[in-house]
């Protein structure tokens, strides 16, 4: 049902952020198109023509009556709250009253209107401060067009000191991605100077947004997820499970030099969070290459009492309430999503991949496939059995979609490295290892990872405890001088794995390949290395049945 639009109470009025809300041509697309998302629209055009600083944006929403319109760009005019409690669960995108009736200050406003239930609509053309200076019926399919002309005419100042157009076209094309991966429902065309620039298309699934809006992303390559996750406080807030949707980009597969694809939104809306943003980021801990960072959008559709809105005008930053319980939960939804599944690892996510391995093995004419000790072994809970070793490198894993090719290093690497994190073990050695000419700095770096480690001499040191994985290493000297040069606990962790994991060249039973297979598929992330290197290559039955072209019949593949 629409709400008629109403002046808030004094009371109210106070308890607002005061703030500009317009301060560029990005800021009255976000306020003009929140709107339509609050007037229920599900197809948005919008157009600009930004050397004549002028914007419009048409919408199919509920539309407005006649004397809506007339109290819509008014000070403090909203139909989206009504007294002072309602600031404490905001459930719409705008809120404050503030966006028409600051355009009328800086700019020429005109809206043209129709309610669904109308019989007719109406434009009116608003002079300074909001009131109605022309009123006049017009033909309008229901719903709303808002156009705003000569933007900061007045302000010149203003102007001088904007972007460039061009940045600024990039900051309104970032503002309407970031909305419709909040609003997947919306169909989306964007015009500049009446020419089409880009068009998004709805979707029921997020990972095909993000893959429309961002040219380097593959939809194969990104994973979703939806949870329903438990409120903080169920005594007290006796309200349905929150609702949890993860997109991912498989850290194997895909991920950026910059932590710009890292995004939050709460209740439809995209914040800044640098908490939220952390979590997300330790989550991807150790499974990606060094400097680079995943790609993650975050939507949390959370109780409106556990949001407070009322932080800026531009409603981008929050203040949460149980921020600990949030980020518990977001990272028990990433260690999910990383995990292998059979929707994570399909025959489409390695299409080309699987193309252009068997291309260049056709080409080489080799196919070096070494089977190893023959004994049977059961399946492991996911179906998956070692059947042999390529070039003493790849563990050939049969299941029932296909071929996995494990590289039995990094598989191993993994495995060790989280058995570490959970149980860093240092063990007394004997004799001791004695190293020469430490600086002090390895001395304190041998000594922060919880060696022991003494004078036994002019420039020799002695180290009476080891980690327990190089304990009967016969290079463990070799190990802790290399420990010694730099780097945490988790540095350490991980250089200690690496040189403990199965060596590439290294011929391996069946049994052990089978033993490698089951840990590794156990580990918290299966998908990389803790360098970020790729563990896994999936050779899906539909690409080899394609390949060897399996679909033929008979007397066609003998020339009949």
């Amino acid at each position: 049902m629409m709400l008629c639009i109403q002046a808030l109470p004094t009371e109210v009025v106070h308890l607002i952020t005061a703030g500009e809300v317009i301060d560029s041509l990005a800021s009255v697309v976000r306020e003009l198109v929140e709107n339509s998302l609050d007037a229920g629209a599900t197809r948005i055009v919008l157009s600009l023509w930004p050397q004549q600083w002028r914007v419009r944006v048409a919408d199919n929403g509920c539309g407005m009556s006649l004397d809506d319109l007339q109290r819509a760009a008014t000070a403090h005019s909203t139909s989206k709250i009504r007294q002072c409690a309602d600031l404490w669960k905001i459930s719409s995108l705008g809120f404050r009253g503030e966006a028409l009736h600051s355009l009328t200050t800086l700019a020429d406003l005109e809206i043209l209107s129709r309610p669904h239930c109308g019989d007719g609509g109406w434009r009116i053309v608003y002079g300074y401060g909001g009131e109605a200076r022309h009123i006049e019926a017009a033909a309008i399919a229901p719903g709303t067009v808002v156009t705003v002309s000569n933007l900061f005419e007045n302000w010149s100042s203003r102007r001088e000191g904007m972007p460039s157009i061009a940045q600024q076209m990039k900051a309104v094309q970032a503002t309407i991605q970031q909305i419709a991966l909040c609003h997947p429902h919306v169909t989306w065309q964007v015009c500049q100077n009446d020419r089409e620039w880009f068009s998004i298309y709805p979707s029921l699934a997020v990972a095909q947004l993000l893959s429309q809006i961002v040219n380097q992303i593959k939809e194969p390559d990104l994973h979703e997820l939806k949870l329903e996750i438990p409120n903080p406080d169920q005594s007290l807030l006796p309200t349905p499970d929150s609702l949890l949707s993860l997109v991912i980009g498989l850290p194997d597969r895909c991920h950026r030099r910059r932590p710009d694809w890292v995004k939050v939104a709460i209740n439809k809306r995209m914040v800044k969070s640098p908490e939220l943003e952390q979590t997300i980021l330790t989550g991807f801990h150790r499974t990606l290459p060094r400097d680079r960072y995943p790609v993650c959008f975050l939507h949390l559709l959370i109780p409106p009492e556990q949001v407070n809105w009322n932080r800026n005008p531009a409603k981008s930053e929050i203040y949460l309430n149980h921020l600990n319980h949030w980020q518990e939960q977001i990272a028990q939804a990433i260690e999910k999503a990383l995990r292998l599944n059979s929707t994570s690892i399909g025959e489409s996510a390695h299409t080309t991949r699987v193309s252009q391995l068997l291309k260049a093995a056709e080409e080489k004419a080799a196919y070096n496939f070494n089977p190893s000790d023959s004994t049977e072994k059961s399946p492991t809970p996911y179906n998956i059995k070692a059947v042999a070793q390529v070039n003493n490198t790849y563990i050939v894993a049969e299941y029932p979609g296909g071929l996995w090719l494990v590289e039995q290093h990094i598989a191993h690497e993994r495995i060790l490295y989280e058995q570490l994190c959970d149980n860093w073990q240092i063990v007394p050695v004997e004799p001791p290892i004695i190293l020469y000419q430490l600086s002090p700095t390895q001395v304190a770096q041998l000594e922060n990872i919880g060696l022991d480690i003494e004078t036994f001499g002019e420039q020799l040191w002695a180290i009476r405890t080891v980690p327990a994985l190089l304990h009967q290493r016969d290079d463990c000297a070799e190990a802790i001088l290399e420990l010694s040069l730099g780097g945490d606990l988790q540095i350490a962790q991980v250089a200690v794995a690496c040189r403990s994991a199965i060596r590439n060249g290294t011929s391996l039973t069946q049994p052990e390949m089978q033993t490698i297979l089951e840990q590794w598929q156990r580990t918290r992330n299966p998908r990389t290395c803790p360098h970020g290197r790729p563990i896994c290559l999936s050779l899906e039955e539909p690409a080899l049945a394609r390949f060897f072209r399996r679909n033929w019949v008979i007397g066609k593949s003998h020339g009949i």
